[in-house]
């Protein structure tokens, strides 16, 4: 079947500074999808959107035919509407993949999803970054060499303020002497979740050939492995009966002080 994915994008930088509008013309939404589908191909279908749509382009119908959601945000985290981030949520515990890309470390959703603050060390200086693959065997390490160079970028450090990662794919490390986390995964339900962190709006990084190397083989990793996605449902079974649930109302609610006087 066709890998539907959709690449969210904030569109905010792009609009209103002149040089990372001559980095990313199009929108870095733009460039990142067209990374996907140079190294996906066929396999591929791949969509954008941003912020200022209707909903942020994230109704429950697109959500509900996307595959793999790859978000991007830095400066308007909070304009992100908390019922489209349940929404995410609720599709990303049903089995939508996640990539989660660079600054967006501090969205709604990948706080909702990881519980922490998610905070970091910064430094915005054009250092170089080498991304180092901890995990060879990974399929989103497929591919990739050993290590990716970077010359421009902005620094990320520890401590990365996450829960302990299911799987560690990259470690960076920077010319000022930190180290960082930069590929992750998670599970969180049926979902999959990938953390990249190098991309940055000051700097060509989305253009860079191994960086969206990883990026498609993210999305590639992130596609659920169930026939359906669905919540997981609270289910009653008779005694010996193992195949035939019966749905479930939720607990008795307890009587108010005032259905006992009146009882």
């Amino acid at each position: 079947m066709t890998l539907r994915v959709l690449v969210w994008g904030e569109n905010r930088h792009e609009q209103v500074e002149p040089h990372v509008a001559e980095i990313y013309p199009d929108g870095m939404h733009t460039t990142i999808a067209e990374g996907i589908a140079e190294n996906l191909g066929d396999a591929v279908e791949v969509a954008t959107t941003t912020l200022d749509e209707p909903e942020h382009g994230l109704t429950e119908e697109v959500l509900a035919g996307t595959d793999v959601l790859v978000w991007w945000g830095h400066a308007a985290h909070g304009e992100v509407d908390d019922k489209v981030v349940d929404r995410v949520y609720q599709h990303v515990l049903s089995g939508m993949g996640l990539l989660v890309l660079h600054s967006a470390h501090w969205s709604k959703i990948f706080g909702k999803l990881m519980g922490t603050t998610c905070t970091l060390r910064w430094r915005s200086e054009r250092d170089r970054e080498l991304v180092w693959t901890v995990n060879p065997t990974h399929p989103i390490a497929r591919g990739v060499p050993h290590p990716i160079v970077i010359e421009q970028q902005e620094m990320y450090g520890e401590f990365f303020d996450i829960p302990v990662p299911d799987e560690l794919v990259f470690v960076s490390t920077f010319s000022g002497g930190e180290v960082f986390r930069s590929g992750c995964t998670f599970r969180r339900g049926h979902g999959k979740i990938f953390f990249f962190s190098p991309g940055d709006q000051d700097y060509p990084v989305y253009h860079h050939k191994d960086v969206r190397k990883v990026i498609a083989n993210g999305v590639e990793w992130a596609r659920t492995d169930l026939p359906e996605r669905a919540l997981p449902t609270l289910l009653r079974y008779e005694t010996g009966d193992f195949f035939n649930g019966h749905g479930y109302a939720g607990p008795i609610e307890a009587e108010s002080d005032e259905e006992r006087a009146d009882a």
